[in-house]
């Protein structure tokens, strides 16, 4: 019977767990490869970072310097469609179109755009303006009773309903001028906007004359006393 020597044994254990190593390492890429084949490339390009994109249901990422890159197997199911999506912007959608070859990439487009701010229902119906210019900065707006605004770069645009009651007068004033009203005898339709115009002046503080001082008023006296009685003696 013929026995290994230590090292014999030592080696062969080495060489058995470089193999398991080996194995262990490469099986999962196999099994990888198999699953899933050869590999291309989606770009999708977009105009505004930090929007979601979606393949089919898919998450696949956020638009990042106007692009993403979507990995996909050439031997996988193929996508049919693709979205890009936004808080604040309009969603964009989109067929896929062609499937990557093996190290191909295929380039997808998405302009995505603001969404429009939600109008609050009309309550009085269609929509005018009144547009009041002004050459005084700062100046309240009035039309009637109602607070309207201040004059803000020398006008104030002020909304009315078409089917509301009209207004009959609008007032426009400022501490230190003169306050100006007029009759409206416009109305704007829908859509449509009316000029009106105001022109306020500074208030003139009216000025009254000091009284004379008792010395001034003593003086003039005396200078008139002076005048008789030079007057008297000359006769």
């Amino acid at each position: 019977m013929i026995r290994r020597s230590s090292k014999s044994r030592i080696f062969t254990i080495s060489a058995l767990l470089a193999f398991l190593m080996v194995f262990s390492i490469m099986a999962p890429v196999s099994a990888q490869e198999s699953i899933g084949g050869d590999q291309g490339w989606y770009v999708v390009h977009c105009n505004v970072d930090g929007a979601s994109v979606f393949f089919d249901n898919d998450y696949k990422g956020e638009i990042s310097a106007g692009e993403l890159s979507v990995p996909v197997y050439t031997t996988g199911t193929p996508y049919k469609t693709y979205s890009v999506s936004k808080d604040g912007y309009t969603t964009f959608s989109d067929d896929v179109k062609g499937v990557p070859g093996k190290g191909e990439t295929i380039d997808l487009y998405a302009t995505i755009n603001p969404t429009e701010p939600t109008q609050p229902p009309v309550i009085g119906g269609d929509q005018g303006w009144y547009l009041v210019h002004c050459n005084v900065d700062g100046a309240s707006v009035y039309f009637d009773n109602d607070d309207k605004g201040v004059i803000a770069s020398g006008e104030l645009s002020v909304p009315v309903y078409t089917t509301g009651t009209p207004y009959k007068t609008y007032t426009v004033s400022k501490d230190g001028y003169t306050t100006f009203t007029q009759t409206l005898s416009q109305y704007p339709a829908k859509g449509e906007t009316v000029d009106l115009y105001a022109t306020l002046n500074p208030a003139t503080v009216p000025t009254t004359k000091a009284p004379l001082g008792m010395g001034l008023a003593f003086v003039a006296l005396a200078g008139a006393m002076l005048v008789l009685a030079v007057s008297r003696k000359n006769r």
